[in-house]
């Protein structure tokens, strides 16, 4: 029988298999928060919860490709072409929720104070600066700039939660209906950034 404390420290001396539990990590969180945000959204009227839960669906899509890099190698042309259809999704989520968000403030819509929402936001702010720092300290190890570019993408995650948590709780305690449709506006930009950056490959310099 394995000892467990071996096979921990056989996992630590291996920065691929750190990688690819951090990514399989990455992946599981980010398809709960895809479901619960999408749903908890939907059922609140808010703009920025259904964007930041849409954004993670394609985030679960950009991960999934670094993970299969981590395993196999693949082909870096079609990885390329991958990222870039994440990319042009990013940039087509980022229309839509600005769309959404400006029309919500034209007809005044007031979301419902979703409670869920700031529970999954506030995880999420605790969830993704962690991953982030693991990520970056296996990419140091391996040297592998797919993923660094990975953990700051994981960053921008974090950006997200704080400002749909800031629009959700100020929304729930004060009434401030606009503050989700000028949240999901300041989100914008942000996932424009992560479609800009899927766009050039960042991802996929390993």
């Amino acid at each position: 029988m394995s000892d467990p404390g071996t096979a921990r420290q056989r996992l630590e001396a291996d920065p691929a298999r750190r990688g690819r539990r951090l990514e399989y990590l990455t992946l599981a969180w980010n398809s709960v928060e895809a479901v619960v945000s999408i749903m908890a959204g939907v059922a609140a009227g808010s703009t920025a919860l259904i964007g930041f839960g849409m954004d993670a669906v394609v985030e679960s899509a950009s991960g999934g490709i670094l993970l299969w890099r981590l395993q196999d190698g693949g082909s870096s042309t079609r990885e390329r072409r991958a990222l870039q259809l994440v990319g042009v999704t990013f940039l087509v989520l980022a229309s839509w929720v600005g769309v959404e968000a400006i029309r919500s403030l034209v007809a005044r819509e007031a979301p419902s104070a979703s409670y869920v929402g700031i529970v999954v936001a506030a995880l999420s702010l605790l969830v993704m600066p962690w991953l982030a720092r693991q990520k970056r300290m296996v990419a140091r190890d391996l040297g592998s700039s797919a993923l660094e570019a990975d953990s700051r993408q994981t960053d921008l995650c974090a950006v997200l939660s704080a400002i749909l948590l800031t629009g959700l709780a100020l929304n729930a305690a004060f009434g401030w209906w606009w503050v989700d449709s000028v949240a999901a506006l300041i989100m914008v930009p942000v996932i424009v950034t992560e479609g800009v950056q899927a766009l050039r490959g960042e991802r996929c310099e390993c």
